[in-house]
């Protein structure tokens, strides 16, 4: 039992391990764009024997409620992940439109 426990803590550890800039950036910015505003769905239809049914989809983050500048938590966000500041500003992403 410990001679697996000390052969899979490396494995672990790696898991936890900081992530490339490029692949942080990504991530976060998804996350700096529900600090700008929730996003969120409708849906309403109605099935082959006259249901209906509809559905309603809502993100909303702690960053957006707390006013958090979606700037300030993406360059954080990929700092956390990545231990390097990003390599470009989120303000410079063309699908940006803070």
């Amino acid at each position: 039992m410990r001679r697996e426990l000390v052969l899979g803590l490396p494995l672990l550890l790696l898991a936890c391990g900081p992530i490339p800039v490029q692949q942080a950036e990504r991530q976060c910015f998804e996350r700096a764009r529900l600090a700008q505003q929730p996003r969120g769905e409708i849906a309403a239809g109605v099935g082959s024997g006259g249901r209906a049914a509809g559905r309603i989809k809502l993100e909303v983050s702690s960053d957006f409620i707390m006013g958090r500048d979606p700037s300030a938590v993406y360059d954080s966000c990929v700092y956390q992940k990545s231990g390097q500041p990003p390599s470009r500003p989120l303000y410079s992403f063309p699908e940006w439109k803070g």
